[in-house]
C-alpha cells in the first residue's frame, strides 16, 4: 500500500509479496507490537496477514483490482505458534474464480513450521461507471 496511514502499515509494518508459480507469498516481519503475553505472533496478527494476502492474491496472481473488493468469508484453523524470531509467510493460492468471486485456500508458515491453514471468499470490485 501506498498509504502508510492505513491499517495495513500502521499495524502491522513492512511486508513484502512475490509470486511463486501460482501461488503468491505475503511477508511481515514480526515486532514486539504483533506479540502477546506468551511472547509469541498474537493471533490477531496472524488473521490480519492472512486477510491481507487474499487481497495480496488478487493483484498478484489475477492482476485484479483489489483495492475495493471484500472479503466475504475467512475460515482459520490455527495449527502452531508464530514464533516472534522468524518472518511469518502467508503463501496463497486462487482455487476457482468467478465473475464476482474468488476463492482461495492458504497456509501462514515460518520456515518449515506451519501456524495457520485457511481459506477465503472475496467479491471482487464492481466494474466502476
Amino acid at each position: 500500500m501506498k498509504d502508510n496511514t492505513r491499517f495495513n502499515t500502521q499495524v502491522m509494518g513492512p511486508m513484502m509479496v512475490r509470486q511463486e508459480g501460482n501461488k503468491c507469498r505475503l511477508r511481515m516481519l514480526p515486532e514486539r507490537r504483533h506479540s502477546n503475553l506468551q511472547d509469541m505472533i498474537h493471533g490477531a496478527i496472524t488473521l490480519s496477514l492472512i486477510d491481507i494476502s487474499l487481497f495480496s492474491a488478487m493483484h498478484v496472481l489475477r492482476e485484479s483490482e483489489a483495492g475495493m473488493a471484500v472479503t466475504l468469508e475467512l475460515s482459520t484453523q490455527f495449527i502452531g505458534a508464530g514464533r516472534m524470531d522468524q518472518p511469518l509467510d502467508a503463501v496463497v493460492e486462487v482455487m476457482r474464480e468467478t465473475g464476482r468471486l474468488m476463492f482461495m485456500r492458504g497456509e501462514v508458515v515460518q520456515e518449515d513450521h506451519l501456524v495457520a491453514a485457511f481459506s477465503g471468499l472475496v467479491r471482487k470490485a464492481s466494474p466502476r461507471k
